[in-house]
């Protein structure tokens, strides 16, 4: 658990510090005049804005889940629950995170080259899909394993086999 939130800290840590930095230096770049972006009236410029604040609050949220569980205390008890549930959270806010700024990249892209290449947007999507699809398929069998060892029956719950005689 300690190396899957240190491993998983590196990289909320680098999408939190890519997609602080894009929301100023924004696709299309400023109005040297007014300092208005030049695309914010755009529908796509209002997308970008969106997917890379989510983008940032997840990595940021993921941040603090992968922390509270590096400073943890390691008791017992924070085993059962505690520990568990940071992780879940942490890897799900992980896998929202890559997934938004997925959709940042690919918007910016849309947006700088819609004028020039109308045919870009769906090679753009596919692989810019094809990142998230391979940390879900990696990391979702972890998380469903966490998720039913810390919330589903335990040893002493499961339900008992009544033997027909």
């Amino acid at each position: 658990m300690k190396a899957t939130a240190e491993s998983c800290t590196v990289v909320a840590a680098l999408i939190a510090t890519i997609m602080f930095s894009a929301i100023f230096t924004v696709p299309g770049g400023y109005d040297q005049y007014s300092g208005i972006p030049i695309y914010l009236n755009r529908n796509s410029f209002m997308v970008f804005i969106v997917s890379d604040a989510m983008s940032l609050f997840a990595s940021s949220s993921s941040l603090l889940m992968f922390f509270g569980i590096l400073t943890s205390r390691y008791r017992e008890e924070d085993f059962l629950k505690s520990l568990p549930t940071k992780l879940i959270v942490g890897l799900s806010c992980l896998f929202f995170s890559i997934a938004t700024m997925m959709i940042t990249f690919g918007i910016t892209l849309v947006m700088m080259l819609r004028e020039r290449f109308h045919w870009v947007s769906f090679p753009i999507i596919l692989l810019a899909s094809l990142p998230v699809t391979l940390f879900a398929l990696l990391q979702f069998p972890l998380l469903v394993e966490i998720f039913f060892s810390t919330y589903g029956p335990g040893i002493f719950d499961k339900p008992k086999k009544w033997w027909l005689f």
